[in-house]
């Protein structure tokens, strides 16, 4: 049973970052990974269509579609013809080579929000290395 009732989440919103560099697919598939990883999004729950997704963003529908399919694959989404698309009742846990691609995704972008502040990496750093006193040690 994967009806909307009265009490069932709000629809999931999807927002862009035209500025950040990630191509729009990617920060599609990143914000329902997000959303699964922080509970927003759970087994079951249904997303808005690729149509709907399209216009809401502006965006063309293969887009959408893309990512769907790629989470279809990773085995985050069940697409039903006819039904639509929810978040699968599979856990699936990401590969090394995508945990280290999600890793540098998040490094790039927290340098680039960083330069555009004005802050240099060695700014950073010393902010980082005083509130983890820990980091510079190996585990």
């Amino acid at each position: 049973m994967r009806e909307q009732r009265a009490n069932s989440p709000a629809p999931f919103r999807f927002t862009l970052d035209l500025q950040s560099g990630v191509p729009v697919y990617r920060q599609i598939i990143d914000q329902v990974q997000a959303g699964v990883a922080t509970g927003v999004l759970e087994a079951g729950h249904q997303l808005p269509t690729v149509r709907q997704v399209a216009v809401d963003l502006a965006i063309n529908p293969n887009t959408v579609l893309r990512a769907y399919r790629e989470l279809e694959i990773r085995g985050v989404l069940d697409t039903q013809q006819g039904t639509g698309t929810f978040i699968s009742h599979r856990k699936a846990k990401p590969d090394n080579s995508e945990r280290e691609r999600q890793l540098e995704q998040l490094v790039n972008e927290f340098v680039a929000r960083a330069g555009a502040g004005g802050f240099t990496l060695q700014d950073v750093a010393e902010v980082l290395f005083d509130r983890y006193p820990t980091l510079g040690k190996r585990r």
